[in-house]
């Protein structure tokens, strides 16, 4: 759980970052990816990202601008990464400004439970990652290269000449 604002931002800012380098290698054409038919595609995932962060950081207080129609992905990769861009900082400009530390041990109404915002920001992560995960499994059945987000991938190791674990 995070005690202050800089623990969230700290890491906000590491996680926001590795998200933003998996949305840019997105292409148009990759956005309509799904693992079955009846599954979110890529884009959609990417979008879900995007706009979740405004939906799910308002119902807490912070207040900054949404990109418009946060049912519907754009069909440009483009579009996606710059409004993710856009919200990962507003987000991190909004709690800066708008909260202090004592902030984060108030409860707020989640989706009809109360939850410490602390704990929301936590949680708030997590689905970021989570979601980032299924995007980078999406990618490759896409046919792009993923970026590294922990650590090297498979395409790296071989790139400095080493045989990557199967």
């Amino acid at each position: 759980m995070f005690k202050t604002i800089q623990d969230f931002v700290n890491e906000w800012n590491n996680e926001s970052q590795a998200t933003q380098r998996v949305l840019d290698t997105l292409t148009d054409a990759s956005l309509t990816q799904k693992i079955a038919p009846d599954f979110r595609s890529l884009g959609q995932l990417a979008w879900h990202i995007a706009t979740t962060i405004h939906e799910m950081t308002s119902r807490m207080g912070l207040s900054f601008e949404a990109p418009e129609g946060e049912e519907h992905a754009p069909s440009s990769a483009k579009t996606i990464a710059d409004a993710y861009r856009a919200q990962a900082a507003a987000l991190t400009t909004a709690i800066q400004s708008q909260w202090t530390d004592a902030k984060l041990a108030e409860s707020t109404d989640m989706y009809g439970e109360m939850w410490l915002n602390a704990t929301t920001l936590r949680i708030f992560i997590s689905h970021e990652i989570h979601h980032r995960g299924e995007m980078i499994v999406l990618m490759r059945q896409a046919g792009l290269r993923v970026p590294d987000v922990y650590g090297p991938t498979r395409e790296d190791w071989l790139e400095r000449g080493m045989q990557p674990l199967v």
